[in-house]
């Protein structure tokens, strides 16, 4: 049976091959590019949007860019998702400066890594890490919950977290301010119990 690792180093590969061919004008690459990428591209322009922008548009202007310098993306630097999602995102940046929306905390979101850049020798145990952070999010209140799963698993924006809990956009950041510590707190509590009982 292939590796999660395997199949991320594949799917990657596979992507850096449809860039590289469409650098070469190859039309039916890029449409492959399109159809493999779309929907995580969707969600990264999305989170950045106000419900009034056009995200259709916004797409479209971000793959023409992709097309246009397919030829200098390189795999050395960068996977081809972080390559394209840095494009997306300051495509979408770029749109809501000329509308004139306030756009520094979009400029925060440039810094934000990719998973899929991890090295392949990352020592980080993901494996023991993930139940650890899924038994802390457990102990949050049902609406941090859901709160943290639309703004970080479904790419809802600021603006439409506050229409739908009914409360202003600074309330909704202090929430997930607060339930992003309390969700590190608890892992970093557990984390410090692991260490403390292996070295007993």
């Amino acid at each position: 049976m292939r590796s999660a690792r395997a199949d991320q180093k594949s799917y990657v590969t596979h992507l850096s091959c449809l860039l590289a061919r469409a650098g070469r004008n190859d039309e039916q690459a890029f449409a492959e590019l399109h159809a493999a990428t779309v929907v995580k591209m969707r969600k990264t322009v999305r989170v950045l949007l106000p419900s009034t922008a056009d995200l259709d548009d916004i797409l479209q202007d971000g793959y023409l860019k992709i097309w246009r310098h397919a030829a200098s993306f390189d795999p050395a630097r960068a996977s081809p998702i972080t390559w394209m999602c840095t494009i997306m995102r300051n495509t979408a940046i770029d749109a809501l400066r000329t509308t004139g929306i306030p756009t520094s905390e979009l400029d925060e979101a440039l810094a934000i890594p990719d998973p899929a850049d991890r090295a392949a020798d990352d020592e980080f145990d993901y494996a023991q890490a993930e139940p650890i952070a899924r038994e802390a999010l457990k102990r949050l209140p049902e609406e941090r919950r859901q709160l943290l799963a639309l703004a970080y698993l479904e790419g809802e924006s600021r603006t439409r977290l506050s229409e739908r809990f009914g409360v202003p956009v600074g309330t909704i950041k202090t929430w997930l301010h607060r339930s992003l510590a309390a969700v590190r707190k608890d892992c970093a509590g557990h984390a410090h119990n692991i260490v403390t009982a292996a070295a007993a």
